[in-house]
């Protein structure tokens, strides 16, 4: 990965946020009886009305059959990722994981989010809080001089003690010109291992957690849910690495 230079961060800084601003429309949109089609829509409305453009609609990540065919992924309850949006209502008790990106100026932004619909169980409630403190205690790990391993560590030390697993066929990644870039961002590993963390590296933190097994298997729509059907959560930001720390882009800042 080539470091960022500071004109090129602060593009991505008002790309991310951006499409903070979407997320955070998106999650107080997320009701029983909304289908998320419709927040897919609202996602494409949401990012073109600012003069950017989806990132993922016509993408074809590798191992897919074929391009994404919308903005948004949603990915309801043993959903993991790339979840298509569709007619099917949302239900009470459902967690949604919402991932999206945008291109801003020509560089890309990637955040997503796990939403509980209406009233949710005790289960995924602990799921969604330890994922996201997971995506927290990841992106603190995130320092020059530190490793990928440190942050896959960091990931997976704190998931696990909680009794659930993290995904290990899918990974966070670089970004930039590209939306997937070198490196693999793991979300397991081991602390001092892996290639080491220089300032102006960006970076997509993307913690995939299951609360039963870790497996995964793919569905003909090209979605990932978990093989054992236990229930799935997702949290993601894209930072850059700086002496100081990580920055988080995908905020309202």
């Amino acid at each position: 990965m080539t470091p960022k230079t500071s004109e090129e961060l602060k593009l991505m800084a008002e790309g991310g946020r951006r499409l903070a601003i979407v997320l955070g429309k998106l999650r107080a949109a997320v009701k029983p009886g909304v289908r998320t089609i419709e927040l897919d829509h609202l996602a494409y409305d949401l990012i073109t009305k600012e003069g950017d453009k989806p990132a993922f609609l016509g993408y074809k990540p590798n191992g897919a059959g074929k391009a994404y065919p919308a903005t948004l992924c949603a990915s309801v309850n043993s959903g993991i990722v790339h979840g298509l949006p569709s007619n099917d209502v949302l239900k009470d008790g459902d967690l949604l994981k919402l991932d999206l990106g945008l291109i801003h100026e020509t560089f890309y932004l990637d955040s997503a989010i796990s939403v509980g619909v209406g009233k949710i169980s005790d289960e995924a409630a602990k799921l969604i809080m330890v994922t996201e403190k997971a995506l927290a205690l990841g992106i603190a790990a995130a320092k020059a001089g530190h490793t990928l391993g440190d942050i896959g560590h960091a990931v997976q030390s704190y998931v696990e003690r909680h009794g659930f697993s993290v995904i290990r066929s899918l990974t966070g990644h670089g970004i930039g010109k590209k939306l997937h870039e070198d490196p693999h961002v793991y979300n397991f590993g081991k602390p001092g291992e892996g290639e080491a963390l220089v300032p102006g590296m960006t970076i997509a933190i993307e913690p995939m957690v299951a609360a039963g097994d870790y497996r995964l298997k793919q569905l003909r729509d090209d979605s990932f849910v978990t093989k054992d059907g236990s229930l799935g959560a997702h949290f993601e930001h894209t930072i850059v690495i700086t002496d100081k720390g990580a920055r988080i882009l995908t905020v309202v800042q």
